[in-house]
């Protein structure tokens, strides 16, 4: 058996015709055709059902399949292993975050990896959670920087802090001016608030939060960018629920304790276990742990207490 025929056999599962697999393939139908049949006498076993209009896969196709992608994104994945520069003095980092960090501690983590490795070609992804996992199952992705509760078992991760959700107002909101103890869940609840749409794992917690609690918030507007968040709340008289670190970072927002305290939340790294981490991957990791812990408490997770 031949990588081809690996190639060959995924081109045919994904386009259920031979006639189209051989064009993406840019080989001749017949050659494609015998391919396929010298791999399925190899195995002893049909992987094609080729009775109906379309390709269909057997089951034995399909359990094949699975195995067959694994191995070919290992067989990649070894190809870049071969040709990784250890000296970084070129390479690549496919990377990416859930929209609340790159808010506050992207930029200066990647501005530092930047100037530690300035050949390293960055590409940046923001994305919700579950898609993060899913491209590094894939091995569509390098690093990630999430939250640790995981869906995939097959990800790894690598705590960097405890991050703390708080309540955010402007400098003109009444709240920024009154030096008083935490807000009552009643208080909380007249407030008007500005929040994140529920695609955000930040809206989650903060459902979850007044489920818990029996708080039916006054939700005056749900968007899908915290940049819009962070400039309603700064110009208007509503409040909103975001990491304390974001508040900190800006200086026309004013954080508003709560009691009870909004919960809080393990930011991690994330990363496939048992994939092959180039040195471009390895060296940000390290960043990126060194940063968690270079003060006492962790840079981060004093920033976001």
């Amino acid at each position: 058996m031949l990588l081809r025929h690996i190639r060959y056999f995924l081109a045919v599962a994904e386009h259920r015709n031979f006639t189209r697999a051989a064009e993406a393939l840019h080989v001749s139908q017949p050659t494609l055709s015998q391919q396929i049949r010298q791999l399925e006498d190899s195995l002893r076993v049909q992987l094609l059902d080729r009775s109906g209009r379309t390709i269909q896969l057997t089951d034995a196709g399909a359990a094949y399949m699975h195995y067959a992608q694994r191995a070919l994104q290992d067989l990649e994945a070894g190809s870049r292993a071969i040709h990784d520069v250890q000296e970084l003095s070129r390479g690549s980092l496919r990377l990416a975050m859930t929209p609340t960090f790159t808010a506050y501690l992207i930029g200066p983590l990647l501005e530092k990896y930047n100037r530690r490795y300035p050949n390293i070609t960055l590409n940046i992804r923001e994305m919700p959670q579950e898609r993060m996992e899913a491209l590094l199952n894939e091995d569509a992705l390098d690093v990630g920087i999430a939250f640790s509760d995981t869906q995939f078992p097959e990800i790894e991760t690598q705590v960097l802090f405890v991050e703390a959700l708080a309540m955010v107002v402007g400098k003109s909101h009444p709240y920024a001016k009154k030096k008083r103890g935490p807000l009552t869940l009643q208080e909380f609840e007249r407030e008007a608030l500005v929040l994140l749409n529920e695609e955000f794992a930040t809206r989650r917690y903060i459902d979850r939060y007044c489920r818990q609690h029996g708080v039916a918030p006054r939700i005056a507007m749900e968007v899908n960018s915290i940049s819009a968040v962070i400039e309603i709340v700064q110009r208007s008289a509503l409040a909103t629920l975001l990491p304390a670190a974001i508040a900190r970072e800006h200086r026309q927002l004013c954080l508003v304790d709560l009691e009870p305290a909004l919960p809080q939340r393990t930011a991690a790294l994330l990363l496939r276990q048992g994939a092959y981490r180039s040195a471009a991957a390895r060296a940000f990791i390290t960043l990126a742990l060194e940063e968690s812990t270079a003060e006492p408490g962790g840079r981060w997770a004093k920033a976001a207490s």
